[in-house]
């Protein structure tokens, strides 16, 4: 199975978070394969530069990659694709990384209820 990583998950998975739960764990696990979206980079670039999110985000991206993490550009199907999703919620972000997920398509591990509630392809975990 190919699974891309929403943002907190990806977070969750790096920090060892109690937060990300067994279910979630076993699929990153056993995941042929793990993508993670430039978006995710971008809203978490974003949220250092204000200060809501203390990572190194170059350290982040290098354990990602030597993880056998998959890093998935943004392209221009991906950001057309969201012109089709219902507005379940504003993040435009989580909007793009929906919309990657259906375009690809892949699975999306999420624990946010409203991503989930975007595409049958969500796994909230």
């Amino acid at each position: 199975m190919r699974v891309l990583l929403d943002t907190h998950i990806l977070l969750w998975t790096l920090s060892d978070d109690p937060k990300l739960s067994g279910r979630a764990r076993k699929l990153i696990e056993s995941a042929a394969e793990i993508y993670i979206s430039a978006a995710t980079f971008w809203k978490m670039a974003i949220k250092v530069g204000l200060g809501k999110l203390s990572v190194d985000l170059e350290e982040v991206r290098e354990y990602c990659l030597e993880s056998g993490f998959i890093e998935l550009p943004v392209t221009s199907e991906h950001a057309i694709a969201v012109k089709d999703l219902e507005h379940h919620h504003r993040d435009p972000f989580d909007r793009l990384i929906v919309a990657t997920a259906i375009t690809e398509p892949m699975k999306l591990l999420t624990a946010d209820p409203l991503v989930a509630k975007y595409t049958s392809l969500a796994i909230l975990v």
